[in-house]
């Protein structure tokens, strides 16, 4: 019925070619769970009610040599894995760049600063947005594990109720083909509509359609929108894979993204709804940065 999710020697098998990002993606999942993040996560009494995401509001007390230590790992780990793009990295933290700031925007999904901080050292602003996209990962699981009872019941919208990703996947389980977007940030999970786009919500069953693949028995399809040109990619199984490893399948279904994309659909980038936090070295006198205006 289902195929078992993938994992980073699947991946390597399959796409040697991605080994170079890989080793960057398992660097950040094998910070999940590392107690400073947990610390980090404020009560939930201490972020302002909003109609959005979680942790939109939150005034986030991190220590500022925890993430200076990630955004190294992650910059050498992806500076020494030989790829062209990444190769001077390295750059990006001479002068050190304000990481909080980063850290910030990594939580915002706003890749911008990052940009900016490589021009200026000649590193390459795309490649060094992407690590830094990462940078707030394994603080958002933390919120996940922290907050998961915080979630309505009744949350249906498209993005994750934790921190305003959209889904990087959809899963159908068990007999009963319960309906779950995954999402790729924080290893979320909430309830999908069935027949709706998570996109722009149109109901209209003439602008819907699935793609699947011509041999037919695959586990995978994909969800598309004709009206916004949105798609999701959908994975039958029995259950639902680990948190941890959301980011692993996501990148391991990289065909179905490329099916959907020659089709003329796409991912939207970014956050799925804007929202405000602020972040301070919990080591030193509180000081709040990158609120949005």
């Amino acid at each position: 019925m289902s195929a078992l999710p993938a994992t980073p020697g699947d991946i390597r098998r399959r796409r040697p070619e991605w080994s170079p990002w890989l080793a960057v993606v398992e660097a950040v999942v094998r910070e999940i769970g590392a107690t400073p993040w947990d610390t980090a996560v404020p009560d939930r009494d201490r972020v302002r009610a909003a109609a959005g995401p979680l942790v939109g509001g939150a005034e986030i007390a991190v220590p500022r040599p925890v993430v200076r230590r990630l955004l190294g790992r992650l910059v050498r780990t992806a500076s020494d894995s030989g790829a062209p793009k990444m190769a001077a990295l390295r750059r990006a933290l001479e002068p050190a760049p304000d990481v909080l700031a980063l850290f910030a925007a990594s939580v915002r999904q706003d890749g911008a600063p990052a940009a900016r901080a490589a021009a200026d050292t000649d590193a390459d602003p795309e490649a060094f947005a992407a690590v830094v996209a990462l940078l707030a990962v394994p603080f958002l699981h933390a919120c996940r594990r922290r907050w998961s009872a915080s979630v309505p019941e009744s949350w249906v919208e498209g993005y994750c109720p934790v921190c305003a990703s959209w889904p990087a996947f959809t899963e159908v389980r068990g007999i009963e083909r319960s309906r779950h977007h995954r999402c790729g940030r924080c290893g979320g999970d909430w309830h999908a509509r069935l027949l709706r786009c998570p996109y722009c919500a149109t109901a209209d069953h003439d602008g819907l359609v699935t793609l699947a693949p011509e041999a037919g028995g695959s586990h995978a399809t994909i969800d598309a929108c004709r009206r916004c040109h949105g798609y999701v990619k959908t994975f039958t199984r029995l259950q639902g894979c680990a948190p941890e490893a959301v980011l692993f399948e996501d990148m391991a279904s990289v065909d179905l993204d490329l099916a959907a994309l020659g089709q003329g659909f796409a991912r939207p980038a970014g956050a799925a709804r804007a929202f405000d936090v602020a972040v301070s070295d919990n080591g030193s006198p509180r000081r709040f940065l990158a609120w949005r205006t």
